[in-house]
């Protein structure tokens, strides 16, 4: 698919960022910068492009003006309030709900339906593992199921979200356990999942030892008091001051 292929390209193996080298230059490669509010962003994201495929045509129902609210099972909350969590506008929410209520009609989603999602955007890996942590960041109350809110919140957060909302997001991935802290087991965990759902398909080629590699460079700058653990604080400092960590966060919309 045009999406996996696109990921591909935009991979060079070095997920995270590089802690070991030099932060790229304007002149050497992309830059962070703060996130536009276009749709065509937002139609670039596994689960939007899931979603919005099973939209109905626009105009099919007048009655949509208000999201349908009251036909789910599971109601979720008013339009305005949607509106007033995230950075979506009005049309937005209506067709990212239009499209969950057709593909998850009870108003909840499994994580079973994250693994269909990613296995069809990366047909050339192994999407399930990553699947799994990626719902369960999402799933923040560990029920096993993620109503509308929490999904389009989520999105929100990570297409529209400020760089310490990303990062705080981002760490919520990582901490797998869900302890407030990183681990390098968790975090070659979670990069292991990223290098298997990409296949053999990035360039330049990964070694198998890549995922450990890059992890060891990463806690050796990030693990400030040699704990052998990585803290919100931590976390959020090192990568805000780290120009090539920032940089690369951006291939997190990539694999989202």
């Amino acid at each position: 698919m045009q999406r996996a292929k696109e990921a591909m390209r935009v991979s060079d193996g070095r997920l995270l960022g590089d802690p070991g080298h030099r932060a790229l230059s304007k002149k050497q490669g992309v830059k962070w910068q703060r996130p536009r509010l276009t749709r065509q962003a937002l139609t670039q994201c596994c689960l939007v492009k899931w979603i919005l495929s099973s939209a109905a045509p626009q105009g099919s129902d007048s009655s949509d003006s208000e999201l349908e609210l009251s036909v789910m099972r599971h109601q979720p909350e008013g339009l305005e309030q949607l509106q007033a969590q995230t950075k979506f506008t009005k049309k937005e929410l209506q067709s990212l709900y239009r499209g969950f209520k057709n593909e998850c009609p009870s108003g909840l989603v499994d994580e079973d339906t994250f693994k269909l999602i990613y296995s069809q955007f990366f047909p050339q890996g192994d999407a399930s593992t990553y699947a799994h942590f990626l719902f369960s960041a999402f799933d923040a109350d560990g029920n096993g199921a993620i109503h509308f809110e929490d999904f389009v919140v989520g999105l929100s957060v990570l297409l529209r979200g400020t760089v310490q909302e990303k990062l705080k997001w981002a760490f919520n991935l990582y901490d797998i356990n869900k302890d407030g802290y990183i681990t390098k087991e968790e975090m070659v965990a979670i990069m292991k999942s990223i290098y298997d759902m990409m296949g053999r398909h990035t360039y330049p080629l990964l070694r198998e030892d890549a995922p450990l590699e890059h992890v060891e460079r990463f806690f050796q700058k990030m693990d400030r008091n040699q704990d052998g653990v990585v803290t919100m604080d931590e976390f959020l400092e090192t990568c805000q001051k780290d120009e090539n960590i920032m940089s690369s966060m951006q291939l997190f919309e990539n694999v989202i």
